[in-house]
């Protein structure tokens, strides 16, 4: 019996030695203690053992029990599941690269149009999305009877401010806090309660964008949004101007550019109103500027032919990993 007892801790040795894996403890475990495992067997035979050798036979087959029952233990705590011992473990192998999200599509226009007015040397601000009626509308010259100064087409707070319906609030905070020359863009989130379809959202994004000197002329205006319009759609596109109406500007314009067999309005400008001026403090004989704003969405949907503003915020990975 005490033969059987010393092969059988040789074995355990040599077979715990060539552990390398959380299988293997496993297999070594059921090998050794399983219901049919060699040290089980080993105690099975213990009935059968003289009564004056049984005592010392007993503490030897404990003694290798605690022992198996340590070392695997130790050999868990050092393999990870399905893997090699901790020693072993060679960390000069590649990991294991987690997943990686990208810049939605959105952003991604933001960034492109931010791109090729910076390169015109137009430095790009950000502003607060909760505004002050005067940032929103007074210092725009829209009157307090204006239809967009009405709670149906406004969002207020509790508190008398409002969520900002355009990004020409950040125009007029720039204003006040510097004087011209000013070459600046505004993108951001803008909100308005509309009702949400295929084409229109409660929020949606904006960049509006201002040049302020002494010199300044609608011409620049024009020379500033053509070579805009052509980097961002093509240098043969067609850029016509149409007169409009807009409260903060004078004479005022939209833009449309050719698309398929008609005429697509893409964005609108105009020379800055001299009563903008008066309300930033600025002399309104002096200084001369332009404006203009287009509507972030409204590009994205052109460009890649995308014809349901939803799918930009509904999370979808099957829409938004078209444009990674």
């Amino acid at each position: 019996m005490k033969d059987q007892i010393s092969r059988v801790e040789k074995e355990a040795r040599e077979d715990l030695a060539k552990i390398d894996s959380a299988e293997a403890v496993e297999a070594f475990r059921i090998a050794y203690l399983g219901k049919k495992g060699k040290l089980t067997e080993l105690f099975k035979q213990l009935g059968a053992v003289p009564p004056e050798e049984k005592k010392e036979v007993g503490a030897e087959l404990n003694r290798i029990k605690q022992w198996l029952e340590s070392s695997i233990d130790e050999f868990r705590k050092k393999v990870p599941q399905g893997g090699a011992p901790a020693e072993m473990f060679d960390e000069t192998l590649p990991g294991i690269r987690p997943p990686q999200g990208s810049t939605h599509l959105l952003q991604q226009t933001i960034q492109e149009i931010s791109g090729i007015f910076s390169r015109m040397g137009f430095e790009t601000v950000e502003g607060p999305e909760i505004e002050t009626e005067f940032h929103n509308f007074t210092a725009l010259n829209i009157p307090l009877d204006h239809p967009s100064r009405d709670a149906f087409d406004t969002f207020y707070t509790t508190h008398g401010q409002l969520l900002r319906s355009q990004t020409s609030t950040v125009q007029i905070r720039v204003m006040k806090e510097r004087k011209p020359p000013l070459k600046i863009i505004a993108p951001g989130r803008v909100y308005r309660p509309d009702t949400v379809d295929a084409s229109h959202s409660f929020m949606f994004h904006q960049i509006e964008g201002l040049m302020v000197d002494d010199r300044v002329t609608f011409s620049d205006l024009k020379g500033v949004l053509h070579l805009f319009l052509r980097e961002l759609f093509g240098s043969q596109t067609k850029i016509r101007f149409r007169p409009h109406f807009f409260p903060f500007t004078e004479p005022s314009v939209e833009i449309d550019i050719q698309w398929g067999k008609g005429w697509l309005e893409i964005l609108g400008a105009g020379s800055v109103d001299p009563n903008v001026f008066d309300e930033v403090g600025y002399d309104k004989d002096i200084a001369r500027g332009f404006a203009f704003g287009l509507g972030v969405e409204r590009i994205a949907m052109l460009r890649h032919g995308i014809n349901d503003i939803r799918h930009f915020y509904e999370n979808d990975l099957r829409f938004l990993r078209q444009f990674v």
